[in-house]
C-alpha cells in the first residue's frame, strides 16, 4: 500500500502543478472582465516586467535554441498577460482619471513622471519611439528570421533524416543515439515551426498599444469634459499623461520579450550563450580591430570633433588588437600542450592497464568476504597497521618490503585468508570475528569455553574465546589477542620466512644508489671485476633467507670485496660476510644481553665433518651423507629444539663453519625460523648461556 502511495506521489505533484498554471491563465482571462484594485495592478506590472528580463536573460544564457523550446508559449503568455493588464489599466484610467496622476497605481504614475518629466508632449514621442522601434525594427527583423528558418529547416528535415539512418547503418551511431537525434529534429522544426507563428503575437502587441493608447487619451478626455466637468486642458494634460505611462509600461516589457525572441531566432546554428559568441567572433580579426581604431585616431583628430572619446575608444581597440594574437597564441601553446598531455596520460594509461593485467603483485592478503567486511571498514586501520609494519621491517631488516595488496578473493572461504608471495599461496588462516585468540603453547588451558586452535603464526596451541570472555582471561593471566593482530603476525612471520623473495633486483640497486660516494667507489672497483650483481644479489639473498639484517650494507660491501677474490660463488662468500657481521648477528639474537646456546655436539659434529665433500683446495663442494642417518639428525634435533621452543626459549644452534650451511638447511623445514651459526659468528665479548648439547 505505502508502495502504491508512493508511486503516485509525483503525478500528485504534476497534477497540483497543472491545477495552478491553469489557474493562473484563468486569472488573466478574468482581468479582461473584472474590475481589480490599483494595488493589485501594480502586482501584475510588476510581474510583467519582471517576466520580461527573465526571458531575456534566459534567451542570452542559452547554448542552443532548443534549450528554450517553450519561448512561443512563453510569449503567448506574456503577451495575453499584457494586453490583459493594458485593460485593467484603461478601465482604471477611465473610471478614476480624474483622482489625479496615482488613478491607475503607483507604478504607471512613475514611469509617467520618470520618461515624461511631466511633459506628456516628450511622453508621447518616446512612446512613439519605443513602438517604431519595436514594430519596424526588432519584430519585422525576427519575424522574417524566423519564417526563413522555419522554411528553410522544414526543407533540410528529409536529408538530415537520411543522414541519421547512413550513420545508423554504418555503425556509426546506434539505435538509441538515431532516436534521440530523430527528437532532436522533430523537436527543431516544430520550434521554428511555432516561432514563424509566435512572432506575429509581438507585432499584434505593438499594434495593440497604439490602440489603445489612442482610446484612453480620446476616451479619457471625453469622460473628463463631460462626466467630471474638467476643463479639456486639464483634462486632455490628465488622461494623456495617465494613457503614455500605461503605454510605456506596457510597451517596455514587450519591447524586452521582442529583443529576446530576436536573440532566440537569430542564434541559428550556432552554440554557447550570446556573449561567448560575440565577443569570441569579434576578436578572431585583428586586423579589423587595428583598422576600426585607427579610423577612431582619424576622427579624434578632425577638427570640432571631441579628442578624449574618440581617442579612448581607438587607444582601446588598439590595445585588444595587440593582445587578442598573444592570447590566442598562448591558448594555442596551452591547448597543445594539453592535448599532448591527455595523449601521454592515455598512452600511460594503456600501458599501465597492460602491466595490471600482467602484473603480479609481490604480497597479496587475499581475505574471505566476512573478514573482508569485518576487518577493512574501520577507517583503514588494517592499511595504517601494515604500513607501520612495512617501516618496522624496513628499520630492522634493511631494505622497504614492497606495498601490501589486500583482496576480496571469492575463491577463499568467508573466515579464511591467504598470504601469496608473488602470486604464490605461502601461508593461510582462519579468523574467528567477535573472538580473541589466547596463545596457550605448553602451558595449562584457561577454565573458559572455547574453541581449540592452533595459532597460525607459530604453529602452537591456542584457544579463540567469545569476546565476552576477555576480561574473565585478562584475570586468569592470560593476553587475548584480536583477529586483526593475529592477522598481521601471521603476516609478518610469513614475510619474515620469505625475506629473500621479497628483496627483488630493482631493490638492490635503489640501495647502492643510496651509497656514499666513498663506496659507490668501492662498487665500481668490485663490480664487474670481481663480482657481478647478480652474485652481489645473490649473498644479500643468502643473509636474509636466515633473517640477516642487510641494514649494514656498508660492511657486506667491504666483507665481499675481501672474499670476492678467492671465491667466486654466492655462499662461500655469504659465509665470510656472515662472520663479519658477527657482533650484529649476535646482538640481535640475544636475550637480556645473553646469546642462549644449543651445541651440536662431538657425535654430529664428527657425522657432518666426515660426509662433506672437499676439493683439491678443501673447499667444501657438498654434503653426502646416509638418508637413514639424516633423519635420525632431524628427529633428534627436533625433539630437542621444539621442547626449548614450547618453553619459550631463544636460543642458537651452535656449529662447526664448514657444517653451518648444511645444518641450516636440514633444519630449515622443521623449524624456518631457528639461528644456526657457527664458532666464526660469535663475536667477542658477547654473554654465552649454554643450554646443553644435541648428542
Amino acid at each position: 500500500m505505502t508502495d502504491a502511495l508512493n508511486a503516485k506521489q509525483p503525478n500528485a505533484e504534476t497534477s497540483s502543478r497543472d491545477i495552478g498554471f491553469a489557474m493562473s491563465i484563468v486569472f488573466i482571462l478574468c482581468v479582461f472582465f473584472l474590475p481589480i484594485p490599483p494595488f493589485l495592478l501594480d502586482a501584475g506590472l510588476a510581474f510583467s516586467i519582471g517576466l520580461s528580463v527573465l526571458i531575456l536573460m534566459v534567451a542570452l544564457w542559452i547554448q542552443k535554441p532548443l534549450d528554450f523550446s517553450s519561448f512561443p508559449t512563453v510569449l503567448l503568455v506574456a503577451t495575453i498577460l499584457r494586453l490583459s493588464l493594458n485593460i485593467a489599466t484603461t478601465r482604471l484610467i477611465l473610471s478614476n482619471g480624474a483622482e489625479g496622476s496615482t488613478a491607475a497605481g503607483y507604478i504607471i504614475s512613475g514611469f509617467s513622471r520618470l520618461v515624461m518629466s511631466g511633459d506628456f508632449v516628450i511622453g508621447l514621442t518616446v512612446f512613439a519611439i519605443i513602438v517604431t522601434v519595436n514594430f519596424l525594427v526588432i519584430t519585422k527583423g525576427a519575424t522574417r528570421i524566423a519564417e526563413v528558418g522555419a522554411r528553410f529547416t522544414l526543407d533540410a528535415i528529409p536529408g538530415k533524416q537520411m543522414a541519421i539512418d547512413a550513420d545508423l547503418s554504418a555503425g556509426l551511431i546506434d539505435e538509441r543515439e538515431a532516436q534521440i537525434r530523430r527528437r532532436e529534429l522533430e523537436e527543431e522544426s516544430a520550434f521554428f515551426g511555432s516561432m514563424d507563428g509566435a512572432s506575429k503575437f509581438v507585432r499584434g502587441d505593438a499594434i495593440a498599444g497604439l490602440i489603445i493608447l489612442a482610446v484612453n487619451i480620446f476616451g479619457g478626455v471625453i469622460i473628463g469634459v463631460t462626466r467630471h466637468g474638467m476643463t479639456l486642458s486639464s483634462a486632455a494634460d490628465v488622461y494623456t499623461k495617465l494613457s503614455v505611462g500605461d503605454g510605456l509600461v506596457s510597451q517596455i516589457p514587450a519591447l524586452i520579450v521582442s529583443l529576446s525572441a530576436g536573440l532566440l531566432v537569430s542564434k541559428g546554428g550556432t552554440r554557447g550563450s550570446a556573449e561567448q559568441n560575440i565577443l569570441r567572433q569579434l576578436g578572431m580579426y585583428p586586423r579589423a580591430l587595428f583598422v576600426a581604431a585607427l579610423l577612431m585616431f582619424v576622427l579624434a583628430l578632425i577638427p570640432g570633433l571631441p579628442l578624449t572619446p574618440f581617442g579612448a575608444l581607438g587607444g582601446a581597440m588598439a590595445f585588444v588588437a595587440y593582445l587578442i594574437p598573444k592570447q590566442a597564441e598562448k591558448a594555442r601553446l596551452e591547448e597543445k600542450e594539453a592535448q599532448r598531455a591527455l595523449e601521454r596520460q592515455a598512452q600511460q594509461e594503456m600501458q599501465a592497464s597492460a602491466r595490471s593485467v600482467l602484473r603480479i603483485p609481490a604480497v597479496e592478503l587475499s581475505l574471505g568476504k566476512q573478514l573482508w567486511a569485518g576487518l577493512l571498514p574501520p577507517q583503514g586501520e588494517l592499511g595504517h597497521r601494515v604500513l607501520k609494519m612495512r617501516r618496522n621491517f624496513a628499520r630492522d631488516y634493511g631494505f622497504m618490503f614492497p606495498d601490501i595488496q589486500f583482496a576480496d578473493d571469492l575463491d577463499v572461504k568467508p573466515k579464511h585468508y591467504q598470504i601469496r608471495i608473488h602470486g604464490a599461496i605461502a601461508a593461510a588462516g582462519e579468523l574467528r570475528l567477535g573472538h580473541h585468540l589466547i596463545v596457550i603453547g605448553g602451558g595449562a588451558a584457561p577454565d573458559l569455553p572455547g574453541e581449540e586452535a592452533v595459532d597460525p603464526a607459530f604453529g602452537v596451541k591456542a584457544l579463540w574465546i567469545s569476546d565476552v570472555m576477555i576480561e574473565e582471561a585478562k584475570r586468569q593471566g592470560y593476553s587475548p589477542i584480536d583477529p586483526a593482530s593475529v592477522l598481521l603476525t601471521h603476516l609478518a612471520e610469513t614475510l619474515r620466512n620469505n625475506l629473500a623473495q621479497m628483496l627483488t633486483y630493482k631493490d638492490m640497486r635503489t640501495l647502492l644508489d643510496r651509497l656514499e660516494p666513498e663506496y659507490k667507489r668501492l662498487l665500481d672497483d668490485m663490480v664487474p671485476n670481481l663480482v657481478t650483481h647478480s652474485t652481489l644479489q645473490g649473498v644479500l639473498k643468502l643473509l636474509l633467507v636466515e633473517r640477516v639484517s642487510i641494514r649494514n650494507l656498508e660492511l657486506i660491501l667491504e666483507a665481499v670485496a675481501e672474499a670476492a677474490p678467492f671465491a667466486r660463488r654466492a655462499e662461500p662468500i655469504v659465509e665470510h660476510v656472515r662472520a663479519r657481521l658477527a657482533p650484529q648477528i649476535c646482538s640481535d639474537l640475544s636475550v637480556d644481553g645473553a646469546l642462549g646456546v644449543l651445541r651440536l655436539g662431538a657425535r654430529w659434529d664428527l657425522f657432518f665433518h666426515e660426509h662433506l665433500k672437499r676439493d683439491a683446495k678443501g673447499e667444501t663442494l657438498g654434503f653426502d651423507a646416509d638418508p637413514a642417518q639424516i633423519e635420525k639428525f632431524t628427529h633428534e634435533a627436533g625433539a630437542a629444539i621444539g621442547e626449548r621452543l614450547e618453553r619459550g626459549e631463544i636460543f642458537i644452534v651452535l656449529t662447526t663453519p664448514d657444517a653451518r650451511p648444511y645444518v641450516r638447511l636440514l633444519l630449515s623445514r622443521p623449524f624456518p625460523s631457528q639461528a644456526v651459526l657457527s664458532h666464526l659468528e660469535i663475536a667477542g665479548g658477547v654473554q654465552i648461556k649454554s643450554l646443553g648439547t644435541l648428542s
